[in-house]
């Protein structure tokens, strides 16, 4: 497991482009019957991504629990949020079967012993895409087709934003003690996600770019308003951003992304708003 400490926004003002990527962006997610994860001391959050292809892997292969969590089994103080961005698969919670089409998402609440992924084709695997937060109570392991997502258009042609905002680990939709998930995707001729942009002090967040074409890319903008950095991703590549950090993109070509909260709340109006043109 890789492990990232938190980092300071004051020393972030110094980063190299290198040290920026090896503290923020997260890449390799989705490795033939692996998994792999990134621990956040940013509110203890897990990063993890899972491509079975010829074996139905558990969702602690490769993982020291004990060591990392001090638990057990993985699940036991923690609730996790899955999609499936790759071909159809099933996973498995304490023997229930829950098959996941593309863009399903499932919730799976702490307390839950075992967790297995397996595809139904191995030429064709599914891409298990998680983000795990430490839990105090169980909630109810859901099932989320993105047929049932809340949907929010948002944004407009004009300033490049038009996009849908999909719910799905979200308070009008499940409980869950602090996680939130949900996916963006912006329209053809769209490139800019989150933009005003908006830090929330008592949150991190968690962004997965996907469906970015092979040749193009997304520019991941963070760090202080007053003093932006960016950090240039391609597709299926996550990154981790701390509360007083922006998290904006701009890609060369739309995209869809997933958003990931943790933290002391769950109040989406508790943002600090910043005007494109207060932005340095």
């Amino acid at each position: 497991m890789d492990i990232r400490y938190s980092a300071n926004q004051r020393d972030f003002k110094r980063y190299t482009t290198q040290e920026t990527r090896e503290e923020f962006l997260i890449q390799n997610l989705y490795r033939p019957n692996e998994v792999t994860a990134v621990y956040s001391h940013v509110d203890r959050m897990v990063t993890l991504g899972c491509m079975p292809t010829t074996e139905t892997v558990p969702i602690d292969k490769g993982i020291d629990v004990w060591a990392n969590f001090g638990t057990k089994y993985f699940l036991e103080r923690r609730e996790i949020g899955i999609f499936n961005i790759g071909g159809k698969g099933t996973i498995t919670v304490d023997g229930t079967a829950y098959p996941m089409g593309y863009k399903d998402c499932i919730y799976i609440s702490m307390g839950s012993r075992e967790v297995l992924f397996a595809s139904e084709k191995a030429n064709a695997p599914a891409k298990f895409y998680m983000v795990s937060a430490p839990a105090h109570k169980p909630c109810k392991t859901t099932f989320i087709p993105i047929a049932d997502a809340v949907k929010r258009p948002m944004g407009s042609l004009e300033l490049s934003n038009k996009r849908t905002i999909n719910q799905f680990i979200h308070p009008d939709v499940l409980e869950t003690c602090q996680l939130c998930m949900g996916m963006t995707a912006l329209e053809p001729g769209s490139v800019w996600n989150t933009m005003p942009c908006h830090t929330h002090e008592r949150r991190m967040e968690i962004y997965m770019y996907f469906e970015v074409p092979q040749d193009q890319v997304v520019f991941h903008m963070m760090g202080e308003g007053s003093e932006t950095r960016h950090i240039v991703m391609q597709n299926e590549e996550a990154v981790i951003s701390p509360s007083w950090s922006i998290h904006s993109g701009c890609g060369t070509s739309n995209y869809t992304f997933i958003w990931a909260m943790g933290g002391e709340n769950k109040e989406f109006d508790d943002m600090d708003h910043l005007k494109p043109t207060d932005l340095k």
